[in-house]
């Protein structure tokens, strides 16, 4: 048996017990809804902020009450997972976008009021209602934009080899951007042509335009990517995520990154987008990670993933604050 002095243990156990209680805390969730979805694909909050939407691997919609998580209704939305949300008109109307290749816009309480049927599933889709305008990603490479009023289809763009993996709106209206599983990644505008941005190390999945406009921001394996879109240039930023950064959205204070990962990791954080350093840790899912959403006031944080569950996080406390040394 090896001898160790006593005086050495008590170090060791010293050196422990102050790395476990300086090691940042995990904040847990507020409410979990359990088997929300058969799998969790996408979450979004209405205007107002006091209603949740979530989508599911099973096509089904279902809307929560903030902050209790209460369950409000549900309905089968699509045939095929829903892969896109946003309330609109002060939270009365829902707009929703499945892999069965199906735009539906639909009233609170699951009434279906208009669809149109998209030439290819429909595999991301971001919307901003200022600009009227619904942009949507498909399995047969194009990036759809269409009028978010009525769904009309404005434009079509044919860029990717491949599925797409994410699109974005400027917070203006005045550019979009796709990326795709060839690795490429592409912004337009209505009245200016497509430009190629220089290519990720690894696919994006994930996309989101800064606040101001400047940058372009998408996640891959383990990194963030911050394009400066005046010249096109890429920057690639470590971050503390193990897997795949699924899903990222800027805060309302328009300096901090919400994100969430997938495959190997399941990790929940909030990022600088400056340098990919955490500025906030929370409780990781049990399965991987897919969609992160986060209330326009920035009081409510909400999350879903492959392990079904919806949850959401009461940020009005603030909570622990992580050192980045």
């Amino acid at each position: 048996m090896l001898n160790v002095p006593g005086k050495i243990i008590a170090a060791i156990l010293l050196l422990v017990l102050t790395a476990c209680s300086t090691r940042p805390v995990n904040e847990a969730p507020a409410v979990i809804n359990a088997q929300a979805h058969s799998g969790g694909s996408v979450v979004t909050f209405s205007p107002s902020g006091d209603l949740l939407a979530s989508g599911g691997w099973e096509g089904t919609v279902r809307l929560w009450r903030i902050p209790d998580g209460s369950p409000v209704r549900a309905w089968q939305a699509h045939a095929d997972t829903v892969n896109g949300l946003v309330l609109i008109d002060a939270g009365l109307r829902l707009v929703t976008a499945g892999f069965d290749g199906r735009i539906a816009r639909w009233s609170i309480d699951g009434q279906l009021l208009h669809q149109v049927e998209s030439p290819a599933p429909i595999t991301h889709m971001r919307a901003l209602e200022s600009a009227d305008r619904l942009l949507t990603g498909h399995a047969d490479g194009s990036a759809r934009l269409w009028r978010l009023s009525d769904l009309t289809l404005v434009q079509t763009q044919a860029l990717h080899r491949g599925s797409v993996k994410a699109v974005a709106i400027a917070p203006g209206g005045e550019r979009y951007a796709s990326s795709g599983s060839d690795g490429a990644v592409f912004t337009w505008s209505e009245d200016m042509p497509v430009r190629q941005l220089e290519d990720p190390p690894a696919d994006a999945w994930t996309l989101a335009f800064s606040p101001d406009g400047h940058w372009l921001m998408g996640g891959g394996w383990f990194r963030l990517y911050r394009w400066q879109l005046a010249d096109a240039s890429l920057q690639t930023l470590p971050t503390r995520h193990r897997g795949i950064i699924r899903s990222i959205k800027f805060l309302p204070d328009r300096a901090t990154l919400a994100s969430i990962s997938r495959q190997t990791d399941s990790a929940v954080y909030f990022l600088d987008p400056v340098t990919g350093a955490t500025v906030r840790r929370f409780q990781r899912h049990e399965l991987c990670g897919a969609d992160i959403s986060v209330s326009p006031d920035g009081r409510f944080l909400a999350t879903t993933s492959d392990d079904a569950t919806v949850r959401i996080w009461d940020l009005g406390a603030g909570g622990p604050v992580e050192s980045n040394h």
